[in-house]
């Protein structure tokens, strides 16, 4: 066991965020923390971390040990570079190989017992910097640097230069290259692309120590948990497994916790009626009959009624009209900032009902692209075109939508002057916003709040085509999978950009990779899009660095022939769909009619009448013969 934390407990004023807190992580264990906002996750970090102090109970390290701790906001501030900076974390093994040069220089000079000595200490030497990675401490310090998403060109830009996310990812950089026995990671992968969190999956699952992790990234947590510690109304569960088998098992916990509260709420109501009635007999035999059975329901251990998963946040997003079949037409689509070029040559088409995710590394014009469609930015060439009756709702990650010297109240009356004091209550209400918070200043609002504020304008637009940018980001996972099954009800049309790949697995219908300046569209999910390139990789059809080529910047000719094609296997796919649609409706009817007939035959009027009789089953030869062919259309397609 490496860390050991004991029943811990803190009280905020009269607010308890952690009740006894226990749980314990082994040599190699890779735990994740999990919680809604506010459940205490940060503050229990800080205290194993000791930089806030416990109102009870103990954290215990064992010894010897070292820990590394990355907390989400970080205060990096140097004049050294980049590069230098992480040097600076193996400064030990750069004075071992000073050093190493002067013994080096040194022993040209001497001779004879003083030349036997040296040349010992410079064995022994060399053999730790070998044990300590000395010769690849500058290839190591180069791979961590690029696999969190710098450039070479960014290794000498100083420190005190760079944005909040990019110091966040040199802390991780530092952290990484530390190794200590215990990495403790508060949402590490909120400032990373989709490479540099693959990236880092890969690093921390081959890493020698131990991990605890605390992340909104269910991706992420499913490929590195062994177990998972959830916070919920102060309180820690441990599960093991990842993320998914803590999902599974949450569902089957609390699903069992609500009949057995209900089993017993009944049984307790049928107990006070019992004892109600025998008081009503008014007579002295019942009175006592009813006094015992007051004190048996007495000594009942009554269980806690379970704690409501936000079934109070309820999206609705309802089209006020439908939208014509072509719904985006984006051709020949270019943009530059000076010698930066973003991107070019880009085409593409969405159809009503697609959910179309864009996803590309930081810096390659994602975002841009969503401005320039919603008339923020201007393409240096190309045009998109609207379909017929496309009404778009805008989902801005900074927010731009919102004025941060209104209330919330204001926010949503503003926006939707004829709208009455109830309904913009109730909007607000199902994002959480209750009492007094809908008099809050917008620009006092958390990132998560303004999300929550942004898709309740959303919301209220009734557009037929979203377009969002990052709409995860600063959620909860309870608030993702919330916002995930109100987008999979959605009539309307969506493209969004987003590094969350849960989120795209379970919300898109198609992925569009902006990567060497251009786009390459693959169907499906985002785990369709890996199988499709491993897949092509496998085949040889990519470079060497498993990255999609994108046709339609290398060869726009090509590129256009892909979206023809692209559109003619979409238009297939349409087509075997409704095909499927119509024999589901007719199977339907068909069996609904077998059991009529059958239940008509039963009948004693018609069981003597010969001629209706037969009328009937012929009729059910048909029906069933009918089906039977429907079965084997309908497994055919679905095949297909």
């Amino acid at each position: 066991m490496i860390l050991s934390v004991q029943n811990i407990s803190k009280t905020f004023v009269d607010q308890a965020v952690l009740q006894n807190v226990s749980f314990h992580v082994e040599d190699y264990d890779r735990a994740a923390i999990v919680g809604i906002n506010g459940a205490g996750k940060s503050t229990l970090l800080k205290i194993i971390m000791h930089e806030l102090e416990p109102d009870e109970g103990q954290v215990t390290l064992s010894k010897d040990k070292v820990i590394g701790y990355l907390a989400q906001h970080q205060d990096v501030d140097s004049d050294r570079s980049i590069y230098d900076e992480m040097l600076h974390i193996k400064q030990n093994i750069l004075d071992m190989e000073e050093t190493m040069r002067q013994m080096e220089a040194r022993m040209n000079t001497l001779s004879g017992d003083e030349l036997t000595t040296l040349m010992e200490r410079y064995t022994s030497l060399t053999h730790t910097f070998e044990r300590e990675n000395g010769y690849a401490y500058r290839s190591e310090c180069v791979g961590v640097l690029k696999g969190l998403g710098f450039d070479e060109e960014d290794f000498q830009k100083p420190i005190h230069t760079l944005s909040g996310g990019q110091k966040t990812r040199v802390a991780l950089g530092r952290l990484l290259l530390l190794k200590p026995d215990l990495i403790i990671l508060d949402e590490p992968t909120n400032h990373l692309d989709m490479d540099a969190i693959s990236w880092l999956e890969t690093y921390l699952a081959n890493y020698k120590g131990a991990v605890i992790l605390v992340s909104h990234d269910r991706y992420f947590l499913d490929k590195l948990a062994t177990r998972v510690i959830e916070l919920e109304a102060g309180n820690a569960t441990t599960f093991l497994g990842n993320y998914t088998d803590y999902a599974a098992k949450k569902e089957m916990l609390r699903t069992a916790q609500i009949h057995a509260y209900l089993n017993q709420q009944r049984e307790i109501k049928h107990q006070e009626a019992v004892i109600e009635k025998l008081k009503s007999f008014n007579r002295e035999k019942s009175i006592k009959r009813a006094e015992s059975r007051e004190k048996q329901l007495d000594k009942i251990d009554r269980l806690e009624k379970p704690v409501e998963i936000r079934d109070d946040m309820r999206i609705k997003l309802t089209p006020h009209i439908v939208s014509g079949n072509d719904v985006l037409s984006v051709t020949d689509f270019a943009k530059s900032y000076g010698s930066l070029s973003l991107f070019h040559d880009v085409n593409f088409e969405i159809k009503r009902g697609e959910h179309v995710a864009i996803i590309g590394k930081n810096g390659t014009g994602k975002t841009t692209l969503l401005k320039i469609l919603n008339g923020l930015e201007t393409s240096d060439c190309g045009e998109f075109k609207l379909g017929t009756k496309v009404e778009v709702g805008y989902y801005d990650q900074e927010h731009h939508v919102l004025n941060d010297e209104k209330t919330l109240f204001e926010e949503i009356s503003d926006a939707y002057p004829s709208m009455d004091n109830t309904p913009i209550r109730n909007c607000l209400a199902a994002f959480l916003f209750t009492g007094d918070d809908v008099f809050k200043r917008v620009g006092d609002l958390s990132g998560g709040e303004k999300g929550r504020l942004s898709l309740a304008k959303l919301m209220l637009s009734k557009a037929n085509f979203l377009i969002l940018d990052e709409p995860t980001n600063h959620l909860d996972i309870t608030s993702k999978e919330i916002l995930e099954t109100a987008l999979n009800d959605y009539e309307g049309t969506v493209l969004y950009v987003s590094h969350d790949r849960y989120f795209i697995n379970k919300t898109a219908s198609r992925v569009l990779c902006l990567e060497g300046e251009g786009f390459t569209s693959y169907l499906g999910n985002y785990d369709d899009y890996l199988e499709t390139i491993q897949r092509q990789s496998a085949s040889g059809l990519l470079s060497q660095s498993d990255t999609p080529v994108s046709r339609s910047a290398t060869a726009p000719s090509e590129g256009r022939q892909d979206w023809q094609a692209m559109k003619e296997e979409q238009a297939k796919k349409r087509k075997l769909e409704n095909r499927l649609k119509k024999i589901e409706e007719e199977i339907e009817k068909l069996e609904n009619r077998i059991q009529e007939i059958e239940t008509l035959m039963s009948d004693n009027a018609v069981a003597t009448n010969s001629v209706k009789l037969q009328e009937l089953s012929s009729e059910h030869n048909d029906c069933s013969n009918r089906l039977e062919t429907l079965y084997d259309e309908w497994g055919e397609l679905a095949e297909e």
